[in-house]
């Protein structure tokens, strides 16, 4: 068997696990052939306990233009678009000894945790131009699962070890263990068995609803940028969103001298005015209230510098909860109407 990485993957059977697995690995097309994309739904129903099910062919309802077939067949569409942006699939699935695995392909750099935070010697410190290049690849993959595919994917599980880098260094998303893909009609979604994540990376409201939501992603990439441009890890000890590099990380923005938030092992080879951008687009996406986090689309702008940074306040901002409507969903205050909803501040949780 050709030399493959093995990525452990948490597979639970359960509807919710199937649901997503089939919508996301089925429709990864990356041979372009549809009867691959059928052997792969296979081993995802196989893992979760399920019969083989077989697919209906679809038929183009149009091929007027190359674009218009493209727009009309999501199987070109991811594989066009997911194998530049995800981990794929490359053997496929193995069953061995009982064990069922994922077989993915083989990323040469390992993952971005192991850059930043492995021991010296173990992989070579990203340069500046590494770094924001795996920022802007991860905001690319984070606004396709948002925005561009035709469901609404939540990762649940942004950080560092789930971001691997290819020959090149781009930044490739995987582990979709955690995730979860959303109804037309649903900003959210809660899982019975309670709140899964990394502490650190997951956003503070997400305690008080057990809901996630596409802000839960954004809060998680804002510490992702943060660990990229100050290469520290966000550790985090309490249930409250909260963490040391955070917390400093606004302390010196309020001082004027954000900048020396910078990892020191670039000695000084940096971008200062993509450095200062990319670390008040970090504390943006880390903000306490959900409704003022930029959406996946506006850090993409940010960083293809389509957009200024954006205006970030002097200091930390309270907690308040419940907290202010994120615009379309009406599922964030959970004791009543908003305006009956009284504001509970929480600032010193988050100290």
């Amino acid at each position: 068997m050709a030399a493959v990485e093995v990525a452990d993957v948490a597979v639970r059977a359960s509807a919710e696990e199937e649901a997503i697995c089939a919508c996301i690995v089925k429709k990864q097309q990356w041979r372009n052939t549809r009867a691959h994309a059928r052997e792969q739904n296979w081993a995802v129903r196989a893992m979760a306990g399920l019969p083989p099910k077989e697919e209906k062919e679809d038929i183009p309802r149009s091929d007027s233009s190359g674009d218009e077939q493209i727009r009309l067949d999501p199987y070109r569409v991811f594989d066009r678009t997911w194998t530049r942006l995800f981990v794929c699939l490359s053997a496929g699935w193995c069953h061995q000894n009982g064990v069922l695995l994922l077989v993915y392909d083989l990323m040469p750099n390992g993952s971005l945790d192991r850059h930043l935070f492995g021991r010296p010697g173990d992989a070579p410190v990203l340069t500046w131009e590494q770094r924001y290049k795996v920022a802007a690849g991860v905001a690319s993959a984070l606004n396709y699962l948002h925005h561009d595919y035709d469901h609404v994917v939540i990762h649940r599980d942004m950080k560092p070890s789930n971001i691997m880098l290819d020959a090149a260094f781009n930044a490739r998303l995987g582990d979709f263990g955690l995730a979860r893909a959303l109804d037309a009609d649903k900003t959210s979604y809660t899982d019975r068995a309670g709140l899964p994540g990394t502490l650190g990376y997951i956003a503070p409201e997400c305690f008080h609803t057990g809901r996630a939501t596409r802000e839960l992603d954004v809060f998680g990439f804002g510490a992702v940028v943060l660990e990229i441009v100050c290469g520290r890890r966000n550790s985090c000890c309490h249930p409250a969103g909260c963490s040391q590099l955070l917390e400093e990380a606004w302390e010196l923005h309020g001082a004027g001298s954000v900048l020396e938030a910078v990892d020191p092992r670039l000695a000084g080879a940096f971008d200062e005015a993509e450095a200062e951008r990319l670390l008040l687009l970090g504390l943006a996406c880390s903000h306490p209230n959900p409704g003022e986090r930029p959406t996946a689309q506006a850090i993409l702008q940010i960083l293809t510098h389509s957009a200024p940074p954006p205006d970030v306040p002097p200091s930390r901002p309270a907690f308040m909860w419940p907290a202010v409507l994120v615009k379309g969903d009406e599922e964030m205050c959970t004791s009543g109407s908003s305006a009956t909803c009284s504001t509970v501040m929480t600032s010193s949780l988050l100290r």
